[in-house]
C-alpha cells in the first residue's frame, strides 16, 4: 500500500521551497511607468529609469515587470491610465511629466508614487515642500534656474528686447516657468511676450503670431511644444527668430542652444528612488530633489539658419555640439 506524501511548503527569501521539487521564484514586483506623450527628452528619462533599476538588480522580465503607458497627449487618457495603474496595485508608480503625475497622485494615497521631470512639484500640488514630505509622493524635478537662461539668450542675441514664449496653459510646469522667466527677464530689462497654445497643432500658429514682436523664442520642457518642435523650427528659420531651449532633445531638432539638465541623468536619479521603494523604503523617508548640474548644448548649423553666429567662447564651453552630416 502506498502512502500519500505530504508536501511541506515554506517561504525562504522570496522563494517558495517545496520538498522534493525545485524552488520556484516569487512573482516579479510590478512597476508602472507613464508619460503624457513620447518625444526624445522623455524617452531619455524613461531609459535612465529602466537602466538604473536594472543596475540595482531590478530587471524587467525577471525581478520586476514594467507596465509602460503613453497617454498620447490626452489628459483624459492620462486619467484612465492612472486609474488602471491603481487597480493593478503595483509596487511603485513612476509618472513622467506633470500632466501624468497629477492624475496618478489624485488617484491613490497608498501606492508609492515617484515622479520624474516635474518642473514645479509644489505649484503642481504634488508635494508641499522640497525635501521630505508626508504621504506617498516624492520624486525628481527638472526645474532649472532662469538667470543663466536669460544670460545665454543675451550672449547669443545681444539685441534682445523681448523674449517670445509659446506654452500650454494647461501644463502647470509651463505656467510656472513663464512666471519665473518674467521675473528674471525684467531684472535685465527684457520683456516677455507669452502666447498660449492649447493643443499641439496650435504651436506653429502661436509661434507665427510672435513674428516681428520678439527677437528670440525660449522654449521650456512643455510637452505640447516639444512634441511640435519641427513646426516651431520651421517658423524660426523662415523668419530668422532664434530658438533657445531647455532640453538637449530640442537642440537636436533645431534649437540653437540649451543650458539644461541631462535628461538621462534625471531618469537615473528617479530610478535610484524607485529602487529604494522596491527595497521597502517608505516614501516619507525620501526627499523630493532638483537636479543641479547644467550642460550647454549647441547647434551651430541651426543657429546659422536662424541668423545667429555662435560665439567661440560658447563653443569652447559646450558639453556637446550637434554636428550634421
Amino acid at each position: 500500500m502506498k502512502l500519500a506524501k505530504t508536501l511541506l511548503v515554506t517561504a525562504l527569501g522570496g522563494l517558495a521551497v517545496i520538498s522534493g521539487t525545485a524552488a520556484v521564484a516569487a512573482a516579479p514586483q510590478k512597476v508602472a511607468i507613464t508619460t503624457i506623450v513620447e518625444h526624445p527628452a522623455l524617452e531619455e528619462i524613461r531609459k535612465g529609469i529602466i537602466d538604473q533599476l536594472a543596475n540595482e538588480g531590478f530587471v524587467d522580465g525577471k525581478t520586476i515587470k514594467i507596465d509602460y503607458q503613453n497617454a498620447q497627449g490626452s489628459s483624459a487618457t492620462a486619467g484612465q491610465i492612472a486609474r488602471k495603474f491603481v487597480g493593478d496595485n503595483p509596487a511603485v508608480i513612476i509618472p513622467i511629466t506633470t500632466p501624468s503625475a497629477q492624475p496618478v497622485a489624485a488617484a491613490t494615497r497608498q501606492i508609492p508614487v515617484i515622479f520624474s521631470a516635474i518642473t514645479d512639484p509644489l505649484a503642481a500640488k504634488l508635494v508641499k515642500q522640497w525635501g521630505k514630505n508626508e504621504g506617498n509622493v516624492a520624486g525628481v524635478s527638472d526645474q532649472i534656474p532662469l538667470e543663466p537662461q536669460v544670460e545665454l539668450i543675451r550672449t547669443l542675441v545681444p539685441n534682445v528686447k523681448n523674449i517670445g514664449y509659446v506654452y500650454s496653459p494647461g501644463e502647470a510646469n509651463s505656467v510656472a516657468v513663464l512666471e519665473m522667466l518674467k521675473v528674471e527677464a525684467e531684472k535685465q530689462g527684457i520683456g516677455v511676450l507669452a502666447v498660449p497654445a492649447q493643443r499641439t497643432i496650435d504651436i506653429s500658429t502661436a509661434a507665427k503670431s510672435l513674428v516681428g514682436k520678439v527677437q528670440v523664442i525660449y522654449t521650456s520642457t512643455d510637452n505640447n511644444v516639444v512634441s511640435a518642435y519641427d513646426g516651431l523650427y520651421k517658423v524660426a528659420v523662415e523668419n530668422k527668430i532664434p530658438l533657445i531651449a531647455a532640453d538637449f532633445g530640442s537642440v537636436e531638432r533645431g534649437a540653437i542652444a540649451a543650458l539644461a539638465t541631462n535628461q538621462y541623468n534625471i531618469g537615473v536619479e528617479t530610478g535610484k528612488m524607485a529602487a529604494q521603494v522596491l527595497r521597502g523604503v517608505k516614501v516619507p523617508d525620501l526627499a523630493t530633489v532638483r537636479m543641479t548640474d547644467l550642460d550647454l548644448y549647441l547647434n551651430p548649423q541651426a543657429a546659422a539658419l536662424q541668423g545667429v553666429s555662435v560665439p567661440q567662447v560658447l563653443l569652447e564651453k559646450a558639453t556637446r555640439v550637434v554636428k550634421h552630416d
